[in-house]
């Protein structure tokens, strides 16, 4: 079985529960990091975090996310514009700081061009300032956005060139943006810093943006999650890893037992990967 440095729940998981509320129920269900948002932190002082996490045994892994770094994203548009648009470098760096992220994560998801001369420059300024603040950087690709497959995000991460820059793998990306199996069982797993699991339905929505906002746990749905897994275990990642779902149903669900649930859906995933 896989062996992750962290499981990890993913702060996108329950937006309707404050952070520091999820805590104590994250932790009971057997996991011992999170990341976080920018809304987890409104209103939220560091102390209070720091003495939480602490108390928990909790640890964050991922600042998530930088989302308004190319010149386009001021005026960009698509389903995430509006909500994206704060996330800019300068105020992404201050939160990540603030809880002490090893890793501050980059999306784009304003469905700009595949413009690599305008974004090269733009994301190698983002490494050099996590770098400098002792943090690294990864990327994310989304099938909507500039980067919707793992061999373009590949290509975006040897144009940029720096070390401390790697990669997110999200299920529900790689598998909407039909992403290669037998690519990503090639790579070395230490490019991979963050993986987030989770599943869906063989047929793609309509809206790709809407139908992100509406996954399924793991073991739920079509996805073919064992070559995904044991994919990833041919990279011999150790990569922190965990569930990402966004999903009505979970948030109707009181935060004990939706922790308990993708706690067993990790577990499953593990299990598959032989």
């Amino acid at each position: 079985m896989m062996t992750p440095a962290k499981r990890v729940f993913f702060s996108g998981t329950r937006q309707i529960t404050p952070l520091l509320d999820r805590l104590d129920s994250i932790a009971a269900a057997g996991f011992n990091a999170v990341s976080v948002w920018p809304g987890d932190l409104k209103g939220l002082g560091s102390d209070a975090l720091a003495e939480k996490l602490a108390a928990t045994g909790i640890t964050v892994t991922d600042y998530e996310c930088i989302g308004n770094w190319l010149p386009g994203h001021a005026t960009g548009t698509g389903i995430f514009a509006e909500l994206v648009r704060p996330s800019t470098p300068e105020l992404s760096f201050r939160y990540a700081l603030q809880v002490s992220a090893p890793t501050i994560a980059v999306v784009e998801i304003m469905e700009q061009p595949w413009a690599p001369d305008v974004m090269v420059p733009a994301l190698r300024a983002i490494c050099d300032r996590a770098a400098d603040e002792g943090m690294r950087t990864s990327f994310e690709f989304v099938p909507f956005g500039a980067v919707p497959t793992l061999d373009r995000a590949l290509e975006l991460i040897d144009r940029t060139a720096r070390d401390n820059l790697g990669l997110v793998v999200d299920a529900w990306h790689f598998f909407r943006g039909g992403s290669s199996l037998d690519q990503l069982a090639r790579m070395n797993g230490n490019r991979i810093y963050s993986i987030q699991l989770n599943d869906a339905a063989a047929l793609p929505e309509d809206d790709l943006g809407t139908g992100m906002m509406e996954r399924l746990l793991p073991g739920e749905g079509d996805f073919d999650l064992k070559d995904f897994m044991q994919a990833l275990a041919a990279t011999g990642t150790t990569a922190p890893m965990g569930i990402e779902v966004f999903s009505s149903s979970l948030d109707a669900l009181d935060m004990e037992t939706a922790a308990r649930h993708c706690a067993e859906s990790l577990d499953y995933c593990l299990s598959l990967a032989g």
